[in-house]
């Protein structure tokens, strides 16, 4: 079952999120974050495996603060759109609305609540599990990582790359697993940026995409769930 419902920030921004709810009773929670595509059809649809899976998620709409209603399509127009966009993106109001995600699953279940990001996403995963308060996180190919690899996540995190990525280098990569050796951090060989990413055939790679959803699910299940 799905909805969408309002969320308001701790600075009174309000913005809108998509709900995914499981069929019985949730065993955790997830916020799901966005790339920069806003929560499109992909996005929900993301929202609705895990929520197949047993938990409640919801996935705010990351950019409510510069422009509503942002659904894109994986076409010339969308990345124009995107990259557009993209730049306005303020890290620490982002994890304002994230944070009010997090608290809106707590309002909704007493279960444990993580965080699972896409591109964007994966960066804000990491920094919420840096910054903010939650239980585990997962970040799919987090380009901006890099940025923020001096400070230290306060709970478990667990990051997919793409071996042929031409975004994120393999040096980066590398600094990444150098500086945080604790971060189970997985390198896929043949798959590149967004390899996750289904409705787009360029770039999404079924194998690799399968494995990283694999190794997610096992690990929200020991630390969300067990």
């Amino acid at each position: 079952m799905s909805e969408w419902v309002k969320l308001k920030a701790a600075d009174g921004q309000e913005l809108s999120a998509y709900v995914a709810r499981p069929a019985g009773e949730p065993k955790a929670a997830l916020v799901v974050v966005q790339e920069i595509f806003g929560v499109n059809s992909h996005i929900q649809a993301v929202a609705d495996e895990w929520a197949a899976e047993g938990f409640l998620c919801i996935a705010p709409a990351m950019f409510d603060r510069i422009e509503k209603d942002v659904f894109l399509d994986y076409d010339e127009a969308g990345w124009a759109k995107g990259y557009e966009l993209y730049p306005k993106l303020d890290i620490p109001k982002a994890l304002l609305d994230v944070e009010a995600a997090v608290a809106w699953l707590h309002s909704q279940t007493t279960r444990r609540v993580g965080v699972v990001g896409f591109c964007f996403g994966g960066t804000m995963a990491w920094v919420t599990s840096c910054r903010g308060k939650i239980d585990a996180a997962v970040g799919y190919y987090g380009g901006s990582i890099i940025q923020f690899v001096g400070e230290n996540p306060r709970c478990p995190v667990m990051l997919h790359f793409g071996g042929l990525d031409s975004h994120i280098p393999a040096e980066t990569i590398g600094k990444i697993q150098q500086a945080h050796p604790e971060v189970p951090i997985f390198v896929y060989a043949d798959a590149g940026h967004a390899f996750n990413r289904r409705p787009d055939a360029k770039s999404y790679v079924a194998d690799a995409a399968e494995l990283a959803k694999k190794r997610s699910l096992l690990f929200f299940e020991q630390k969300l769930v067990s």
